[in-house]
C-alpha cells in the first residue's frame, strides 16, 4: 500500500482495487454493496434462465408467474413488431382530455394506472397510530433530482432539462403528433414542471422525515385542490366511507395547489401528463423505445448502456414479484447456520445497546428507561420472510396478454391492492425489503430492523471470517439500523412505531446539541468539486457513529479481538468506484454521505481507532478530542 493507513483509511485498504476495478457499462459504480449485487443478480439471472428453458422449477408457485413474465420481457421479436402500438389508446385517451371535468370523470382510471395526476397519492402507514394506515397526499414529483437544480445559476439543471427536453422529443417521434404538437407538448411540459418546482419540498426537507406528517380534516384538503374532483376520486375507490382526516405529505405544495393547477395552466398539465406518461412506459415497449427512455437517467448516474435483455428482465421481474423472490433466494442460497448466527449478534447488539444508554452522560433516567424499553421491543427480521404474503398468489400471468397489458394490469392490482389497505390493521409482519436485496434498514413506523439474506455475505459477514472482521462489517451495519431508532427522525417514535414525544425538553436540547455537533462535522467537506450538506446527510452519519460505538464495546469483551482487523474491514464495506455522475448526484440527493467520508470519518471519534494504527495529530486521520463526536 502506497497510502499510510493513518492518513487515509479508505485509501490504503481499496487503492489496490480502485485502481483496477472496472465499472460495468449497465451499472453506474463497482465494489462493497454493488458488487454483492451484481453477484446475486447473477446467480437469479441463471435460475430465470432455467425455469425459462424447463430446466428448473421451484416449488413456490408464484415463482411460475415471475417466468411468464420473464419470458415476455425477453420476446423481443414481439415488443418490437408491436413498437409504440401498445400504448396509443392510452395516450389517445390523455389527448381527448380537454377540461378539467374531462379529467375528473376518469381520474380513478388514471391513479389505479400509476399516471400523474396533479398530486401524489396513497395509503401509508400512520405515523402518529402505529396500528393503523392513513391515506395520504403529496406533490407530483419534478423532472430534475432537486429544487435546487431549479436555480438560474445551476448549469447542471439546464444541461439535464436540456437532456430530457432530447429523450422526450426522440420518444415522441414515435407517435402520431405533428412536429408542432411535439414542440408544444415539450414546451408544455418543461413550464409546467418549472411551476411545480417553485411549490415542491426539496430534498433537505423531505429529508426531515417527521414534518411529513401533518393530518388536515378531508374537507380542507378537497377544497385547497380543486377544481380537482378529490371527493369523486375517494368515492370511486372507497364508496360513501370516507376518512375524515387526510395526511398531507408536502403541504406548502398543496396549499399553493392553484398556482400551477388551475383553468390557465390545464393544458400544460395535460401535455406533461402525455410527455411522463410516454416515458414512464417506454420501458414495456419496444427495445428502441426502453433505451430511448432510460436517456436521462443514464446521463444523470453516468451509465453508458441499457443492460442486456435477460438482465431487464430479471431486473424487471425482481421487483414486480419481489418477495417471492427473496424467499426463493432465501430459501435456496441462505443457510440457517448463518441465520442463526446473525440473529445472535443482532440480539448480542441490542444488549450491548442498552447497557450503554444505561451509562449515557445526558439523558436522566426517566428517558434512558423509555429508550431501553424502545431497545427491548425491537423486532428482528433476518434473512427472508417464513412465507410469500397471500397477495401475490393473485398476481399471475396469462401467456396470451402482452408484456404491456400484463404490466398495467399487474400495475393496477398493486395499486388497487395499497389503497385496499386503508381501514385494516397494520401488517406488522410485512417486511418493507426482499431477502435478495443487498442492503438493511429501521422502520421508525414498525420499531424493526430487517437484514435481507443476500446483504449476509462477506465482507459484510461471513462465518468464515473473524469475529472483529464481522464487527467491522455486519455488526457495524447492524449498530447503524438499531441507531436509527435514534437519529434525528427515529427518535421522535416510541417503542411502538407511534410519533411521540417521549425525551424530557432538557434530554432532547442536549441531543440536539449533539446533532448539530454531527451536522457541523461533515458539513462543507470538499468533494468532487462540490461540498457536502451536513445536514442532508445527518441521520445517516448518527446511525454509522452509533453503530461503531456499540460494536467497538463488544470488541472490548471479545477474546482476540483484533482492532486493526475491525477497521479494515469498515473501510472494505464501503469501498466504491463510480461514475462522476453518480457522485455529484449523490452529493445533492442522498441522505447518506459519500462512502468515503463514510469509511474514514466515523473511525477519527473514536479512541480504538488511534490505538489500533498508532495515529497522532502528525496523520491526517486525526480529529482532536475536543472534535470528536459521540452520541449513542
Amino acid at each position: 500500500m502506497s497510502t499510510r493507513i493513518q492518513d487515509d483509511l479508505y485509501m490504503a485498504v481499496n487503492e489496490d482495487f480502485l485502481a483496477t476495478a472496472v465499472i460495468p457499462e449497465d451499472r453506474p459504480t463497482t465494489g462493497g454493496f454493488a458488487d454483492l449485487d451484481q453477484g446475486v443478480e447473477k446467480i437469479l439471472m441463471k435460475d430465470f434462465k432455467d425455469f425459462a428453458n424447463g430446466e428448473k422449477k421451484s416449488d413456490i408457485k408464484e415463482i411460475e408467474y415471475a417466468t411468464e413474465l420473464y419470458k415476455k420481457v425477453i420476446d423481443t421479436d414481439k415488443r418490437n413488431s408491436d413498437g409504440i402500438t401498445p400504448i396509443m389508446p392510452l395516450l389517445a385517451t390523455i389527448r381527448s382530455i380537454k377540461t378539467i371535468e374531462d379529467l375528473n370523470s376518469i381520474s380513478t382510471r388514471l391513479a389505479l394506472g400509476d399516471l400523474d395526476l396533479p398530486f401524489a397519492m396513497g395509503v401509508d402507514n400512520d405515523m402518529a397510530d402505529a396500528t393503523k394506515y392513513s391515506f395520504v397526499v403529496s406533490s407530483s414529483s419534478i423532472i430534475l433530482p432537486d429544487t435546487t437544480y431549479y436555480a438560474e445559476d445551476n448549469q447542471a439543471g439546464k444541461q439535464l432539462l436540456e437532456v430530457y427536453k432530447d429523450m422526450a422529443s426522440k420518444a415522441l417521434a414515435f407517435t402520431n403528433l405533428s412536429d408542432d404538437e411535439k414542440k408544444l407538448f415539450i414546451d408544455d411540459t418543461i413550464a409546467y414542471d418549472d411551476l411545480l418546482a417553485k411549490e415542491v419540498k426539496s430534498q433537505l426537507e423531505w429529508a426531515d422525515y417527521t414534518k411529513n406528517y401533518n393530518p388536515m380534516p378531508i374537507d380542507e384538503v378537497i377544497e385547497l385542490v380543486k377544481p380537482f374532483d378529490l371527493k369523486k376520486l375517494l368515492v370511486d375507490i372507497y364508496g360513501a366511507m370516507l376518512p375524515s382526516e387526510i395526511i398531507v405529505y408536502d403541504p406548502k405544495a398543496i396549499k399553493n395547489f392553484k398556482n400551477y393547477f388551475n383553468e390557465s395552466t390545464f393544458t400544460k398539465y395535460v401535455h406533461w401528463l402525455y410527455v411522463k406518461t410516454l416515458l414512464s412506459h417506454s420501458s414495456v415497449l419496444s427495445e428502441e423505445l426502453t433505451e430511448i427512455g432510460s436517456i436521462f437517467m443514464r446521463t444523470l448516474t453516468g451509465v453508458e448502456k441499457v443492460p442486456v435483455i435477460e438482465k431487464q428482465a430479471y431486473q424487471l421481474v425482481s421487483k414486480v414479484y419481489s418477495e417471492p423472490i427473496g424467499v426463493y433466494y432465501g430459501r435456496t442460497y441462505f443457510g440457517e447456520e448463518a441465520k442463526k448466527d446473525v440473529i445472535s449478534l443482532v440480539k448480542s447488539i441490542i444488549e450491548t445497546y442498552k447497557g450503554r444508554m444505561k451509562k449515557n452522560t445526558f439523558l436522566e433516567e426517566k428517558t434512558k428507561e423509555k429508550a431501553i424499553l424502545k431497545l427491548s421491543t425491537i423486532v428482528i427480521k433476518m434473512g427472508y420472510p417464513d412465507k410469500v404474503d397471500e397477495f401475490y398468489s393473485k398476481l399471475s400471468v396469462s401467456p396470451s396478454e402482452s408484456y404491456f397489458e400484463a404490466m398495467e394490469r399487474l400495475k393496477a392490482q398493486k395499486i388497487k391492492h395499497q389503497l385496499e389497505k386503508l381501514w385494516k390493521p397494520v401488517d406488522r409482519e410485512e417486511w418493507v425489503m426482499p431477502g435478495h436485496m443487498v442492503n438493511a434498514c429501521y422502520n421508525p413506523s414498525l420499531n424493526d430492523i430487517t437484514f435481507p439474506a443476500a446483504i449476509l455475505q462477506a465482507p459484510f459477514y461471513s462465518i468464515k471470517q473473524t469475529v472483529s472482521q464481522n464487527l467491522g462489517g455486519i455488526g457495524a451495519v447492524i449498530g447503524h439500523e438499531i441507531s436509527h431508532a435514534f437519529d434525528n427522525n427515529g427518535a421522535q417514535f416510541d417503542e411502538n412505531g407511534n410519533l411521540f414525544n417521549w425525551w424530557s425538553e432538557s434530554d432532547y436540547a442536549a441531543f440536539q446539541k449533539l446533532t448539530q455537533d454531527m451536522i457541523e462535522q461533515f458539513d462543507g467537506i470538499p468533494f468532487h468539486g462540490g461540498k457536502v450538506n451536513g445536514e442532508l446527510v445527518v441521520s445517516e452519519n448518527i446511525a454509522d457513529n452509533g453503530g461503531m460505538g456499540v460494536t467497538l464495546e463488544i470488541m472490548h469483551n471479545t477474546k482476540d479481538a483484533d482492532y486493526k482487523e475491525y477497521f479494515i474491514n469498515w473501510a472494505k464495506v464501503w469501498c466504491r468506484k463510480a461514475k462522476e455522475e453518480l457522485i455529484l448526484y449523490l452529493l445533492s440527493n442522498d441522505v447518506h454521505s459519500p462512502a468515503e467520508l463514510r469509511a474514514n470519518i466515523t473511525p477519527r471519534n473514536f479512541p480504538e481507532w488511534y490505538e489500533a494504527f498508532g495515529a497522532t495529530s502528525d496523520d491526517e486521520m486525526y480529529i482532536e478530542p475536543a472534535k470528536r463526536v459521540t452520541i449513542w
